[in-house]
């Protein structure tokens, strides 16, 4: 929760893919919501049963002494100890007894534990890992390319989204610190792309898929086969070299990491794998993490049941040890065109790993993650005319700040020579592509956010969020909001003196993050 507001930070309703709150990956006809997660239909995994391995995570009490018993504790209750976060006191854990959590539960200096899915580990992958990035045309690069003005990347006048935050202006005066690096925690990053080779930092990557860090040279990046371009197209979006190939990022000069938090079979974001990323963003410098997700397998993780309050706790300790060591956490909004800060929202997509059935959320006790931590920067997405994507969640009091994420062309279409509404950036094998989600709004944010660390290098990251937001541009709401023209309001823009629930403090201010 920033210091704008003191209600619950949100509750996002994330859709897309079923890899990411904001994977909204869409073909150039498509609506922003016909990438919405799957419903029940698209499920067949059963539940499981006794026997089968899941994975849990248990929480430490705070306290001298108190992990050693704990550890001893999960052996004899016939769990193995994957990864022990000692730093924060999170324990990864599997066990094929249905029932240790809530033996762990009662052991002393235990605060919480749950299992952090509901379909066994060996069948994983119920819901899909999406679609990729629409490519560009070979046509439309050279068209590019010939419209390129001095100074510029072939492909940057394609790219409406840098001028929609000042990134253009802002390059000319600074591209960023090399002592800088951006964390993308997300599905694997192409490092070996050569828009992303120059500024990526390959001590601060790493796969943590199974919540365990892999350290394997090249495991960070997407799989070679049914790999997923996300990750990727945020990393180019954020980093991609101003070197005179391909497209520009929004901070060319600061380094970027890839944190593989999914795979490419299942596009799922597990609490395990999740809190390895921002404990090992934590401990390897990253300056910002960009989270364009949200994590599986359910939208909210309601406080009132115990495995879920595990799950929260988990992830609240990982981003808030993440902030502490000097990261500034940013996340995607969602892609549900959901007023975020309604009294309920009904939830038709949980547990998504198995087989989903509605329930109507309390968002007093029911939180979205990591998007909901304390701390975390929530984004939204605006189209290529500045106005709230057809897609992007919203809500007052819930949206710190927006950026550009992209919408359908016939609902938002830019301004020559770019042809495209939604957001061009790097995708896995060298290639360029097209994609419109919060997810695509997220890294902006992240990149402007570097962009100050750059300008400040001793700021904080309380610091670095004060300036953000008090450098965005304010935005008023729209006299209008009917995208599809049908004489009818898409949704109520509304406004208080921390500014409007499609919006938040404005738009991202880009040369401002660069002159004060």
């Amino acid at each position: 929760m920033t210091s704008r507001s003191s209600r619950m930070r949100r509750v996002v309703v994330p859709v897309g893919m079923a890899m990411a709150t904001a994977l909204a990956f869409l073909p150039a006809t498509a609506s922003a919501t016909s990438a919405d997660r799957g419903t029940a239909a698209d499920t067949t995994a059963a539940p499981a049963a006794a026997g089968e391995k899941l994975s849990y995570v248990v929480n430490v009490k705070k306290g001298k002494g108190h992990l050693a018993p704990v550890k001893k504790a999960i052996v004899r209750a016939g769990g193995t100890i994957v990864m022990a976060y000692d730093q924060i006191g999170v324990i990864v854990v599997h066990a094929t007894d249905p029932g240790f959590a809530a033996k762990i539960r009662d052991v002393k200096h235990v605060d919480s534990a749950g299992a952090t899915r509901t379909a066994p580990i060996a069948a994983q992958g119920a819901t899909g890992a999406g679609a990729a990035a629409q490519p560009l045309t070979a046509e439309q690069a050279a068209a590019a390319a010939a419209q390129a003005e001095a100074g510029q990347d072939p492909m940057e006048p394609l790219q409406w989204d840098l001028p929609a935050i000042k990134a253009d202006k802002a390059h000319q005066k600074s591209l960023g610190s090399r002592d800088v690096t951006v964390a993308v925690i997300d599905t694997g990053v192409d490092d070996t792309h050569p828009d992303l080779a120059p500024n990526f930092d390959r001590a601060a990557s790493v796969d943590c898929v199974g919540g365990k860090p892999n350290t394997a040279d090249g495991a960070w990046r997407p799989y070679a086969t049914g790999g997923s371009s996300h990750g990727t197209h945020v990393a180019g979006t954020i980093a991609a070299a101003k070197n005179g190939t391909g497209v520009t990022g929004v901070a060319p000069g600061v380094k970027v990491a890839g944190i593989k938090v999914s795979t490419q079979n299942d596009g799922m974001f597990y609490t395990e794998a999740v809190v390895c990323g921002f404990v090992w963003a934590a401990e390897h410098g990253a300056d910002i993490t960009n989270n364009s997700y949200y994590v599986d397998p359910w939208m909210f993780n309601c406080t009132t049941d115990p495995d879920q309050k595990a799950l929260v706790e988990a992830v609240s300790r990982a981003t808030r040890y993440a902030e502490r060591k000097g990261a500034v956490n940013v996340a995607a909004a969602g892609n549900s065109a959901f007023d975020l800060a309604a009294d309920t929202i009904l939830d038709k997509s949980s547990p998504n790993d198995t087989v989903p059935g509605p329930r109507e959320i309390d968002p007093s006790v029911c939180l979205d993650l990591p998007r909901q931590v304390d701390g975390v920067l929530t984004v939204s997405s605006t189209g290529a005319k500045g106005l709230k994507s057809s897609f992007s969640n919203y809500g007052l009091g819930v949206i710190d700040i927006a950026a550009p994420g992209g919408d359908a062309t016939r609902f938002q279409k830019p301004d020559a020579p770019a042809v495209d509404g939604r957001i061009l950036s790097t995708v896995p094998g060298g290639g360029y592509g097209y994609a419109a989600g919060t997810s695509m709004a997220s890294p902006h944010v992240a990149g402007v956010a570097a962009l100050i660390k750059s300008t400040h290098p001793n700021a904080s990251p309380q610091q670095v969020k004060r300036l953000l937001l008090g450098q965005a541009d304010p935005m008023a709401c729209p006299t209008s909001y009917d995208l599809d023209g049908d004489g009818k309001t898409d949704a109520v823009c509304q406004a208080d003196a921390d500014g409007t629930n499609f919006y938040g403090a404005g738009m991202a201010d880009a040369l401002d993050a660069v002159e004060k």
